[in-house]
């Protein structure tokens, strides 16, 4: 039986998705949940893998196991012996055609920046922008560029497990909402490289502020110019939540 689930968890006290060897990956926690449930060494599979102290809101993961008493009671079963920051809080029996990972056609990030500094209750969950002001019409139509298909390379980071993967990319949307002190960076496409929401989202930002010029980015997108520097634009983890995945 393939199950799949979806679990939502504060990131900030863990080492990412991914398995490490410290154990302190929430796939760690997840898989050592099981082995307690079955009995047995059970492997999960993520949609994805999300960064040291990036949040989840709706993170999809799969994994085979016989289990005869229903979605709802998997659920509760999940519920105990983690940590409160982890929640498992829907399963699903689904055929063998289906994979977290290499079934999904879309991702939804959000990025949360607040004008100001952070209540000591929201600091874990935003980055706290001090006394600058974003102008988010500017940041609007900057982004408006990097809609479509496009080669991404020069906004992903270098990392060792993902040196081949196909660095072009589809964004459906891509834009920043204001409520009040706070904005919401929102972008939906295809997949991502590594960082690249937080190193959008950090160039955006410095046009915002007045820093970048917006030809300068999209001279980079264009393969016209080295990009090297705006790997540098890359926001913390903090701020960053995976907002949903769709199959």
């Amino acid at each position: 039986m393939r199950w799949k689930c979806t679990c939502s968890y504060d990131g900030t006290d863990f080492d990412g998705w991914q398995s490490q060897p410290s154990g302190n990956g929430i796939q760690n926690v997840l898989e050592r949940r099981l082995a307690s449930i079955f009995g047995t060494s059970i492997r999960v599979h993520g949609s994805g893998r999300t960064d040291a102290g990036v949040h989840a809101l709706r993170q999809v993961f799969h994994f085979d196991a016989e289990w005869d008493h229903g979605a709802e009671k998997l659920v509760r079963a999940f519920g105990s012996n983690i940590p409160k920051t982890i929640q498992v809080f829907s399963a699903k029996e689904v055929n063998q055609a289906f994979h977290a990972r290499f079934s999904a056609v879309r991702k939804r990030y959000a990025y949360r920046i607040l004008e100001g500094e952070a209540s000591p209750f929201n600091y874990r969950y935003v980055l706290s922008l001090g006394r600058g002001r974003l102008a988010v019409d500017k940041m609007n139509e900057a982004a408006e560029n990097f809609l479509g298909e496009h080669d991404f390379s020069a906004f992903g980071a270098a990392h060792a497990d993902n040196f081949s993967e196909n660095t072009v990319k589809t964004m459906w949307e891509m834009r920043f909402t204001r409520s009040g002190n706070t904005v919401t960076f929102i972008t939906e496409g295809s997949g991502y490289l590594y960082k690249m929401v937080r190193i959008l989202a950090g160039c955006l930002v410095q046009v915002g502020l007045g820093k970048i010029g917006v030809d300068s980015l999209v001279e980079a997108l264009h393969g016209k110019s080295a990009a090297q520097n705006f790997r540098k634009e890359c926001l913390p983890a903090c701020g960053l939540f995976l907002d949903r995945v769709c199959y």
